[in-house]
């Protein structure tokens, strides 16, 4: 597994727009071999700021690096430069690759 996830800090009076951006974007990650899942989490506010993250799973590395590189990435991202203005700097981009997994319905 590995997880692709992208943090924005945005300032307070752009969060609505900022959520309203991402809740109304098209999304082809569906029609990516390797793709499992995908959050767009909102977290603390602090300081009139709002820290969000996009948090995507994959099979693998290979598979998200596959969709980086996809006229579907691409498709899905024509609007990005619209959201520049919502928030601060550029996003930080992190990657993880799974070292160990534990599912709640798993027998202990």
């Amino acid at each position: 597994m590995y997880l692709a996830m992208n943090r924005f800090t945005v300032p307070l009076e752009n969060a609505a727009e900022f959520e309203d951006l991402w809740l109304s974007r098209e999304s082809r990650l569906k029609d990516m071999d390797g793709f499992v899942s995908f959050h767009m989490l909102k977290g603390p506010e602090e300081d009139g700021r709002v820290l969000y993250a996009s948090h995507t799973v994959w099979e693998s590395e290979e598979h998200f690096r596959a969709w980086t590189t996809s006229e579907e990435f691409r498709a899905s991202h024509a609007r990005a430069g619209q959201s520049r203005k919502l928030h601060e700097g550029t996003p930080r981009f992190e990657g993880f690759r799974a070292i160990q997994k534990i599912d709640a319905d798993a027998p202990a």
